[in-house]
């Protein structure tokens, strides 16, 4: 079956479209880092070898550290939170489960394929986008609390004192955190559950064995270990936010909130703005349930200057 999602990306036919190659867009569609944590040299056996249990261990250990996991709260590497995102909802007998929105559409899907039904009073389930995406609103704890409680936290890694992770060890509670939007590596595919012990023990059933591949495992390892780089990267992309409020604000938008990796703007009318941006090969993002809404991720920093000529 054809998936019919709305998501970012889709540069591809962005291009059949409005011409030109890869190398020319620039794509601001995505809430993914510009600037990726630099490749760190790798061991020949992270190629050929099975993944080794120490080097899992050496991953998970740095992100437990990085992230203060909680002593009594147990931790997955997978690939992509995507997958775990898949997953949980099977996990559990459906029932009712509230997804306030509008936010992105993946953990909605998630829970219709395992026979859950979405109610926004659904008191069985509950999934928090912390910060939200689109729109970044940051969750209180005091309202992130159902039987089975998903907090996800893909975006968090900009605001670092705002995470709910001390919330990871309570009963029916997972967290999740994305490797590849900060560090900017999302091809990557690395993801991390983090909570209920009961919970992981079946999500690690489901995922099964070598579920993080070798370079994955060692290239998340290095990062997770680098807080300069981690310190350096918060700053630059504030500041790059920052600026691209200050350049939509004078094309007359509006901000309507975001995050340090993407920001939403108001404008008369998306779909001629996304068009307008398209043919100087800008692509950027919008939604099918509010026409005026245009997100924009951060170009890198020597691509300033195509997002400026595009308006």
């Amino acid at each position: 079956m054809k998936n019919t999602r709305d998501h970012g990306g889709g540069l591809d036919a962005a291009i059949a479209q409005f011409g030109g190659s890869r190398a020319d867009w620039l794509d601001l569609s995505t809430g993914i880092n510009p600037v990726p944590y630099p490749m760190p040299t790798l061991t020949a056996d992270a190629w050929t070898a099975l993944p080794d249990a120490n080097g899992l261990k050496l991953l998970i250990d740095r992100a437990r550290r990085f992230w203060n996991v909680p002593d009594d709260a147990e931790i997955i590497a997978a690939p992509g939170a995507s997958s775990i995102i898949a997953q949980l909802p099977r996990l559990k007998a459906p029932g009712k489960v509230a997804i306030p929105g509008p936010t992105y559409n993946e953990h909605g899907a998630a829970f219709r394929a395992a026979g859950w039904t979405l109610d926004d009073n659904g008191m069985d389930a509950l999934v928090a986008v912390h910060p939200n995406n689109p729109d970044g609103h940051l969750w209180d704890a005091t309202v992130v609390q159902a039987p089975f409680t998903i907090i996800d936290e893909s975006f968090c890694d900009v605001v670092p004192d705002a995470t709910l992770i001390h919330h990871a060890a309570r009963k029916g509670t997972v967290v999740l955190k994305s490797f590849g939007k900060f560090w900017g590596l999302a091809g990557l595919r690395l993801g991390f559950a983090i909570g209920d012990p009961d919970i992981l023990a079946q999500l690690g059933e489901t995922l099964g064995p070598w579920q993080v591949s070798g370079p994955a495992s060692q290239i998340g390892a290095e990062a997770l270990a680098d807080l300069a780089w981690s310190d350096e990267t918060r700053q630059r992309l504030a500041a790059d936010a920052r600026q691209l409020d200050t350049l939509l604000l004078k094309q007359g938008a509006h901000l309507v909130g975001g995050t340090d990796l993407f920001r939403l703007y108001e404008v008369d009318n998306a779909k001629a703005a996304q068009q307008q941006l398209a043919r100087h090969h800008v692509w950027s993002r919008i939604f099918p349930y509010a026409d005026n809404w245009l997100r924009l991720g951060l170009p890198h920093p020597d691509r300033w200057g195509q997002l400026e000529a595009a308006f």
